[in-house]
């Protein structure tokens, strides 16, 4: 061969094919008769290989060179006289670089040519000593096993396995695989050896990361199990491993399943494939290997249990994963288990199907068509286990697959299947060990394991509807036939626990005050019986599993309280299952008590972050229950006892409390049967050493013990708990005589201990004051008992003994304060590393100490004297109270600090000081006051005599400001001193308040504050007001009010506009800072800034043409407001007040009124009523705002979105009635300032009614924003019509024509009428002037002429008795004609408001002078015996008898009368049903009959008249569409979730044109005869015109592009007509610009989706086919289905397809086949592609 040969034949390669290749080589070989040809040849082209591109990217040209090339060298190999050494340099010289560099394709071509070679030169000797080693090594060292050998040459990992597996597929196909009649066997050759490599490779990589591991799953497995498969018997070196490397796959998985989630894919995908390859060699007859040579998973309870977990799993893929290993592996079951079945249920089946309802009727029959509802024949002996497993492979499915009708349609028999096939009489509980695993539904426990798996698949499902199915099935079952303890605990444990926290289950949950729900109950009693079925060593165990839960998952509302209802209900369980009396308490069992008191402590405390008192109340009243059933009091140790009862809110069980009767009775009576009451004396003696343990001293004597604010908090908390379980156990006075004794013993030596920094009696104090809390909170609530006074009068008896001694002791520990040791200055560094917050004070431990001593003695100090304020004379505290005032005049007067230790004293001392200022200014003995209001004398200059309590402040205030700037403090510190600061100051701001009430005047002065104190003070507070801290905005905001009352009693000049500006702003800036919305701070924002004395100025709102400071902070206020449901309605609860009371200032608020007028949150604040019960600032707070002058209304509607409207409809009602009354001179300008202002507003409100956008348009959605706010704002101006006067009347009149003439729902024309009839009855002159006229345009839109109808009726029925015969003269004459009317409605609502006139105003005269009757008179008394006696009128008039009554002009524009049909939260607006939606649908019901016999009429006149010569072909065509769906025209269910979220919406929501489209379509069917026989002529028009007999009905669409291009559609192929919701689609921009005109041509109906159903079957007594075009369970394919000439084709909705109502009225669904992934088409292509298959069908006829 000669160089040009071989570059001429190498050019070629880029032109020839590969397949092409051999032939060349043969030709050249064969005019070269060389025998050595062919090896010379091969060493040419092997010395000519080309130079590859190494970055890998060939193009085609390059990829067909390689192909060729490669072909080239291997067909030379197959020749004679090449040998091995030719095939390693092809190896090594060609295939493994290019391996390196080429594509996957190339590499795949290169690697089936060598291969070929290899297998038909019979070299797999070379492959086996060179290939496959190479290969081996790369895979090990990619997985760090080799470390030490490291190749030059990296070479691709994964290329590497393909290889391998490559040769092994080559090797098993090829001749290496000898045959047996009884299968392959591997040899212990080539193929054996590789096999195990590479099982034990594999095994390696599974284990190893996570893309070695997707190689071995992608690779080698599925060559290796078909492989090991295929062969019965597979031995290297002697040793068979088929059973091993089954068994190292499945401990792999196991590892896996153990790890994360994409580990656990790899799993179940490894167990897939194994389950694919296992189950063929199993069908395929595997039955003769023996037992020591295969492993079968099912016989591993892990395997089913791994398989119950995936079909739960997050993970769709993981679940398809586990159904497809679970259907492969119960075929072999199903094969090999044969079991009996036990009976049927058939009989029960039927017995069940009476008083079902509608929807569980057609449930019963869909099931039935499928069959599910047959049970297994007895007969049948091997169906029991494949009919289980059937039932449970669909169930789980359509959990999976199909939509809420088929789950619906099949649970319940495939359910009943399950449990019948399975009952515990013949299917007898085995232990674990002996059950066969290889049928792992054998036993009834077993089914239920299964069941479980179905339940929480079903639980946790999108569709809501589906997730309610399965909760009910749940409670379906009759557990008193099965042992409930069968479903695993688990599952009770964990996804029926997660269920009930689905809001789904509970719509009803919280609706009027109800916490309860048909879930809840279900769950309680199901919980019960399991409990009561667990043995007695599992019960307490579950019930603390149960509680504990609360700890594991986040729970709701109704989840809170289905746990709790739960958790009683498992305690009675338990309780029916062991009464057996009272057991010893074993450590163990108290131990468990523990526990279980501190989860039932846990969700007590959940309930708190739920606001509502009544639903914390049953929250809580049920764990007590449970409690009660479980313990006794005396089995649980003294402190957790403590802590579970301090965690009842203390309204509960305190004095008057719903659960202090229940709690005294576990803590008094428990064991009381048993030992006689012996342990209540126990816990009495323990309560009562008690005191002495908790001051007992844990330090060695010798030491002095420190402590610090964190001690405190915790001996006051122990202490507090005491005293309440105390409080509650003690049944007499006489059992508190060991506390009595407690208190005088030590406190008759208090004064005597040396130590100031001992730790007793600061534990003492802490003690007596947790008495003193409990005895105010005993005196506040159950003042009438006996026992309470005089255990009152007792421990105010040991109080007095120990007051001598406390005072001096309190002496003696404030001497702190004012010392002049400041000690070191240099703080050590643990101080200085503190932050300084509330509980860490940077002092010494030594001085934090004495200054917390001084603190609890001060604070105990006043807590006793503001006690005995209460029950002792005043003599018993004159010492005390001087004691105190010295004290607080000592603290003020401390001279300026110079250290850090010396500025946290004094912070220190005013904490002390606000203690002794409350309780100074709360006491009801004037001598309190008198220390702080005795006269002062400057000696110092000659300024006279001024109020002690005005230099206090003024040195208070120089003080505390000059610790503040010293700089000494921590920020934090800073801000602690500033909370004392303010709340010492309203304190001392509310004395002049206190003094006036109890009659304390200050000698030789005439005010309390000095003007310049009082502007500091306000000052001070504003500047403040923008950096104020939490805890200091309550206290800042009420020293403001306080502030502004001092303003309005002085003679000095009071605050100016631009003082007020400054206050507006930083209030303003101090609410936008909180980020909590809390009652208490809005209430006194609004209490303060808004206060009554700034509010009656008007320069306030207004100055010099602009607006003032109030109205701009109102304005700030509503428009935040709208965003925050309380602080409108606290607003609004404020300002209507001060507007009632300064009407002068309402005309600067239209756009205010207006904004409260219209508003309407839809978030329901549920926590407003429970903050203001609970919460003493909130409760105090809103006491402030001025309240309603109708609190009986109002007070119904605080916590709802209509309070704000309320308010303001009750405001205006009292402003009318100050606008009737006459007085004084100033009641005359307020009276003037209320008509103004009602007159204003009310033509501002009719004004936006006419003009403004969204209220004065006609087209609107039935309970819209839009349809809401109109309601509101008629509301509000029925409540102003009473301000109408002669001055505004024509304007008024104006407005209310235009907006009668409107179009406009019946709930909005009902206000409208009710305006209207006010002011006529109010102007009698209008009714001829105006009224008559406009009942006379007949021509009028039937909306506005059956309004004006309704007015004059009731104008002419409420007149007075002047003015009645006008009107009646006037206004029934007009009337009359509209009694012939064509719409009925009009004319039903015409003849019952007339008859109520006749029958009222025109009494009834004898015959005999009836003849001398005027003719009028007679005509009118003939019409009304006929509207009495015709048999319509009556029953129409008997039906509204109640509404015509209910009428009533002069309630009906009152707050009470628009606002009292709130019958429930769903209400909407308090809208009443007006009288002509009562008649519209009283008729529209009775007469709907009537329609459908003249529609049939109708409809068989055409058919007579048009369609004749069509009926012989019609009957073909139907016979063959009756022939082709005979079967399956009940099946069909769709395959899509069909949920109809907004059927209720459409069925609920209409929308207005200018053709009267309130009034039903079916009004118009009076002539539905007459238009009938019209039709023919039409139908005849239309056939003439050549268009196809097929409606396609769209009026479940919506969406415009759909529409537009349906129409074009319907055009191109001629349709009969498009049937759409509303034609008014018509006129939409882009509907025009898709359809192309298309409109114009083909004729379009409207239906609108409520009348669907009726059209379709008006059609099919019309001779329609009606068609579905839908996916369902038995749809026809589009081309097998022969279409009737005269075809109604159904279109569903984008999403949710045809709803199940309408499914059920269709001839058959057709389907369009589907070849990709996406189950769906585009509705308006899926109409086209089955528009044209109907056409192409036509003209192939």
């Amino acid at each position: 061969m000669t160089d040009y040969t071989t570059s001429s034949l190498i050019s070629s390669f880029r032109l020839i094919p590969p397949s092409a290749i051999p032939a060349t080589l043969d030709c050249i070989l064969a005019s070269n008769a060389s025998p050595a040809a062919a090896s010379s040849l091969f060493s040419l082209l092997l010395d000519a290989l080309p130079i590859l591109s190494q970055d890998g990217n060939l193009d085609d040209e390059q990829c067909n060179f390689i192909a060729s090339y490669v072909a080239a060298l291997c067909h030379l190999l197959k020749q004679p006289g090449l040998n091995v050494e030719s095939l390693q340099n092809l190896l090594w010289r060609v295939l493994i670089p290019l391996m390196r560099i080429a594509q996957r394709e190339i590499v795949d071509k290169a690697i089936a040519s060598f291969l070929d070679v290899v297998m038909e030169t019979n070299a797999l000797g070379v492959v086996e000593e060179t290939v496959v080693p190479y290969f081996m090594k790369t895979v090990s060292l990619s997985m760090g096993i080799l470390q030490n050998q490291i190749p030059q040459d990296s070479f691709p990992f994964f290329t590497a396995c393909h290889i391998l597996a490559s040769i092994l597929d080559a090797s098993v196909k090829g001749k290496h695989v000898s045959k047996s009649t009884s299968g392959s066997v591997l040899a212990n050759g080539f193929t054996g050896n590789l096999v195990k490599d590479i099982c034990d490779v594999t095994l390696q990589m599974l284990s190893h990361s996570p893309g070695h591991r997707s190689c071995a799953i992608t690779v080698f497995l599925p060559q290796l199990f078909e492989t090991i498969c295929d062969a019965l018997e597979i031995s290297v070196h002697g040793q068979k491993f088929r059973k091993n490397f089954f068994a190292n796959i499945w401990k792999c998985c196991k590892n896996l399943f153990l790890m994360g989630p994409s580990e656990r894919t790899d799993a179940y995908t490894i167990l897939s494939l194994y389950v694919s390859y296992y189950s063929k060699s199993e069908v395929c007859g595997d039955d003769s290997v023996s037992g020591d040579v295969t492993y079968d998973l099912r016989a591993d309870k892990e395997f089913w249990d791994e398989m119950k977990k995936g079909l739960v799993d997050k993970q769709h893929i993981v679940r398809k994963q586990s159904l497809h290993i679970l259907r492969n592996t119960t075929i072999t079951c199903e094969t090999k288990q044969k079991t009996s079945v036990l009976g049927t249920i058939s009989n029960e089946t039927k017995s069940n199907s009476h008083g079902l309802t509608k929807r569980e009727r057609w449930a019963t029959k869909e099931a039935k068509t499928l069959g599910i509802d047959k049970i297994c024949d007895p007969a049948d002996s091997d169906s029991t286990s494949q009919r289980k497993w059937g039932a449970f492979f669909l169930l789980y499915e359509m959990l999976e697959e199909y939509g809420t009708h088929l789950v619906e349609a099949a649970w319940n028999y495939q359910m009943n299947l399950l449990l019948h096939t399975s009952h515990s009489s013949d299917n007898p509980i085995k232990l674990i060990d002996e059950r066969n695993h290889l049928d792992p539904m054998e036993t009834l426990e077993d089914m239920f394991d299964w069941l479980a798996v179905l339940w929480q698949r079903g639980l946790c499902h999108d569709n809501p509807q589906v997730r309610g199915l399965i909760m009910q099935s749940v409670f379906g079952i009759e557990w008193k036939d099965h042992d409930a303890n069968f479903v695993p605990k688990n599952f009770v444990l964990g996804s029926f626990i997660q269920g009930l926290n689905d809001p789904v289950h509970h719509k009803e949950f919280g609706l009027k005050g109800v916490y309860s729900s048909r879930t809840i109950d279900g769950a309680s009693t199901f919980i019960q019986q399991y409990t009561v079925c667990l043995s007695e060593r599992e019960q307490r165990p579950f019930l603390s599993n149960l509680a504990s839960l609360v700890k594991k998952y986040s729970f709701g509302r109704a989840g809170l309280m289905s746990l709790a209802e739960c958790v009683v209900a498992a305690a009675a369980g338990i309780a029916t299952a062991g009464k057996n009396g009272v057991e010893q308490c074993d450590d163990s069992t108290c131990n468990d008590n523990v526990a279980l008191l501190d989860v039932f402590r846990f969700i007590i405390e959940s309930s708190k972050q739920h606001f509502n008192p009544s639903y914390r109340l049953k929250v809580c009243g049920k764990i007590l229950d449970a409690t009660v059933l479980v313990m006794s009091s005396s089995d649980v140790p003294f402190d957790p006892l403590l802590h579970f009862v301090s965690s009842f809110p203390p309204d509960f069980l305190n004095y008057g409390g719903l659960l202090r009767e229940k709690a005294q009775e576990w803590l008094r009576d428990y064991g009381k049967q048993a030992f006689d009451g012996i342990i209540g004396v126990k816990l009495m003696i323990k309560l009562n050493d008690f005191p002495l343990h908790f001051i007992k001293h844990n330090y060695p004597t010798i030491d002095i013990v420190n402590y610090d604010d964190e001690d405190l908090e915790i001996w006051e908390l122990k202490a507090k708990r005491w005293a309440r379980i105390l409080f509650l156990t003690v049944e007499g006075e006489h059992q508190l005589d060991s506390q009595l004794q407690f208190i005088h013993t030590h406190g008759n030596d208090l004064y005597k201990m040396s130590d100031c920094r001992d730790w007793l009696p600061v534990k003492y104090m802490i003690l007596i004051l947790s008495i003193i809390q409990e005895l105010y909170e005993m005196n506040s609530r159950n003042t009438s008992s006996m026992d309470t006074s005089r255990i009152v009068k007792k421990f105010t008896e040991s109080f007095t003994f120990i007051l001598e001694g406390l005072v001096s002791y309190t002496n003696q520990t404030c001497s702190v304060f004012w010392s002049e040791e400041g000690g070191d200055t240099n703080l050590p560094s643990s101080i200085k590393g503190r932050l300084g917050g509330l509980s860490q004070r940077r002092l010494p431990s030594s001085k934090n100490t004495a200054v917390l001593q001084a603190i609890v003695s001060v604070k105990t100090l006043a807590s006793i004297c503001s006690y005995f304020a209460q029950f002792q004379e005043e003599k018993s505290l004159v010492s005390a109270l001087d004691v105190l005032w010295q004290l607080s005049w000592k603290i003020i007067s401390c001279p300026a600090s110079n250290s850090e230790t010396n500025a946290e004293i004094y912070l220190g001392g005013y904490e002390a000081l606000h203690y002794v200022l409350k309780s100074l200014v709360s006491m009801r003995f004037s001598s309190a006051l008198s220390l702080l209001t005795r006269p002062y004398k400057n000696l110092a200059s000659e300024a006279g005599v001024k109020p002690h309590i005005d230099y206090y402040v003024q040195i208070f205030l120089e003080n505390i400001n000059s610790l503040i700037d010293a700089g000494y403090l921590t920020r934090a510190r800073r801000a602690i001193l500033m909370d004392w600061k303010w709340m010492c100051l309203e304190s001392l701001l509310s004395v002049p308040k206190h003094a006036l009430q109890r009659g304390v005047h200050i000698q030789n002065c005439d005010y309390f504050y000095s003007d310049a104190v009082v502007r500091r003070i306000f000052s001070d507070l504003v500047e403040s007001l923008e950096n104020a801290g939490e805890s200091s905005v309550l206290p800042m905001l009420r020293s403001v009010r306080l502030v502004l009352d001092i303003f309005a009693v002085s003679s000095c000049e009071g605050i100016d506009v631009q003082m007020m500006w400054r206050l507006v702003r930083s209030s303003w800036l101090l609410h936008v800072s909180c980020n909590k919305r809390r009652i208490a701070p809005i209430a006194a924002l609004l209490s303060s800034v808004l206060h009554d004395s700034v509010f009656s100025d008007m320069d306030m709102h207004e100055f010099n043409g602009t607006p003032g400071p109030l109205k701009w902070f109102v304005e700030k206020l509503l428009e935040e407001g709208t965003r925050s449901p309380r602080t409108i309605r606290l607003a609004a609860l404020h300002l209507t007040g001060l507007w009632l009371s300064h009407p002068g200032a309402i005309k600067y608020y239209m756009k205010e009124l207006q904004l409260l007028t219209l508003y309407g949150s839809v978030a329901f604040d549920e926590d407003f009523e429970a903050e203001v019960t609970e919460n003493h600032d909130a409760r105090t707070e809103v006491s402030i705002l001025s309240t309603s002058s109708d609190p009986e209304l109002t007070t119904v509607f605080i916590n709802t979105e209509l309070y704000a409207r309320v308010s303001l409809a009750v405001m205006f009602s009292k402003l009318a009635d100050l606008a009737d009354t006459m007085g004084s001179n100033n009641e005359d300008e307020n009276i003037y300032a209320s008509r103004k202002s009602g007159k204003l507003f009310l033509l501002e409100l009719l004004r936006s009614v006419v003009s403004d956008p969204d209220l004065a348009k006609e087209l609107y959605k039935k309970y819209s924003a839009t349809h809401r706010r109109k309601v509101r704002v008629w509301q509000m101006i029925c409540i102003l019509s009473r301000f109408v006067d002669e001055e505004i009347v024509p304007q008024v009149m104006d407005h209310l024509h235009t907006a009668l003439y409107r179009n406009n729902m019946p709930s909005v024309r009902q206000y409208l009428e009710t305006f209207a009839i006010s002011v006529y009855l109010k102007f009698p002159s209008l009714v001829g002037e105006q009224l008559v006229l406009m009942v006379r345009k007949y021509d009028m839109r039937t909306q506005a002429l059956s309004s004006y109808v309704f007015i004059a009726s009731n104008v002419i029925l409420h007149a007075t008795e002047d003015n009645q015969s006008r009107h009646l003269d006037e206004l029934l004459p007009p009337i009359v004609p509209l009694l012939t009317s064509h719409h009925h409605s009009l004319r039903g609502f015409t003849q019952l408001l007339v008859y109520q006139v006749l029958s009222k105003l025109l009494p009834d005269a004898n015959s005999g002078a009836y003849g001398t009757l005027p003719l009028e008179k007679r005509c009118f008394m003939e019409l009304k015996s006929y509207l009495a006696v015709n048999s319509d009128c009556a029953r129409l008039r008997v039906s509204m008898e109640v509404h015509l009554d209910a009428f009533d002009p002069n309630s009906s524009i009152t707050p009470a009368g628009i606002f009292s049909n709130r019958v429930d939260d769903t209400e909407f607006e308090c809208v009443h049903v007006s009288l002509l939606e009562h008649v519209t649908n009283f008729l529209n019901d009775v007469r709907k009959d009537l329609r459908y016999s003249m529609a049939k009429d109708a409809a068989q006149l055409k058919s007579e008249q048009i369609h004749m010569q069509d009926s012989e072909l019609t009957g073909i065509l139907k016979d063959e569409v009756t022939a082709k769906s005979q079967n399956a025209l009940s099946l069909d269910f769709q395959k899509k979730v069909t949920i109809s979220k907004h059927e209720k919406q459409d069925s609920h929501s209409s929308s207005f044109s200018f053709h009267d489209t309130y009034i039903s379509d079916a009004e118009n069917e009076d002539g539905l005869l007459d238009q009938s026989l019209r039709a023919r002529n039409i139908s005849v028009g239309k056939l003439k015109a050549g268009r196809q007999q097929i409606i396609l009905v769209a009026s479940l669409l919506d969406r415009v592009p759909n529409l537009a291009g349906l129409a074009r559609t319907c055009e191109v192929f001629k349709a009969a007509s498009l049937v759409v919701d509303n034609v008014n689609i018509l006129q939409d921009k882009q509907f025009q610009l898709i359809s192309v005109t298309a409109e114009k041509w083909v004729p379009v109906v409207e239906v609108p989706v409520s009348n669907v159903k009726g059209f379709l079957q008006k059609k099919k007594h019309d001779g329609f086919s009606v068609l579905g075009l839908e996916q369902t369970a038995n749809s026809v394919a589009l081309d097998q289905f022969v279409f009737p000439k005269k075809t109604v084709l159904v279109l569903g909705r984008e999403k949710e397809g045809i709803p199940v109502e309408l499914i059920h009225m269709l001839d058959a669904c057709i389907e369009i086949p589907q070849l990709g992934v996406i189950r769906s088409l585009n509705v308006h292509v899926s109409g086209a592609i089955a528009l044209w298959e109907y056409t192409r069908q036509q003209r192939s006829r």
